[in-house]
């Protein structure tokens, strides 16, 4: 098993809650912290998903390696394994924990802060995607 495929150490810190901050044909953007409602302080990015197996928000991630059928379930479906295939589970809000499986090229873990509303930002800090300065 490629190293890749080992499961994902989240570096120290409170990551509980978690979303799809981006997510197009090339990256898929996952950002958590605490609590998200203003701000996100770590981000799974994703580049070149070709596989992906999420709900858009979800609580309390446990990150583990893929089970050997997981990565057969990929090869079939994409044609080979690239080198990150990520499972882990969730609280997505239903009776059962949702099974989350999401592969792609390249795994990186960006921490920072990320402000979810318009403000003034100072040395390392970033505004989400859909963060724009008011008109006027």
């Amino acid at each position: 098993m490629s190293e890749g495929h080992a499961a994902i150490q989240l570096p120290e810190g409170s990551w509980w809650d978690w979303d799809v901050v981006e997510w197009n044909a090339g990256r898929l953007r996952l950002g958590a912290a605490h609590d998200i409602s203003y701000a996100h302080h770590l981000e799974l990015v994703f580049t070149e998903p070709v596989l992906v197996r999420c709900p858009s928000s979800f609580q309390d991630p446990v990150f583990r390696a893929p089970t050997p059928g997981e990565t057969q379930l990929v090869a079939d479906q994409v044609g080979e394994l690239p080198p990150v295939v990520c499972a882990f589970e969730a609280d997505a809000g239903g009776p059962d924990r949702a099974a989350c499986l999401i592969a792609a090229e390249q795994l990186d873990m960006v921490q920072g802060t990320v402000f979810r509303y318009w403000r003034e930002l100072t040395a390392g800090e970033r505004l989400a995607p859909w963060v724009h300065p008011p008109e006027g």
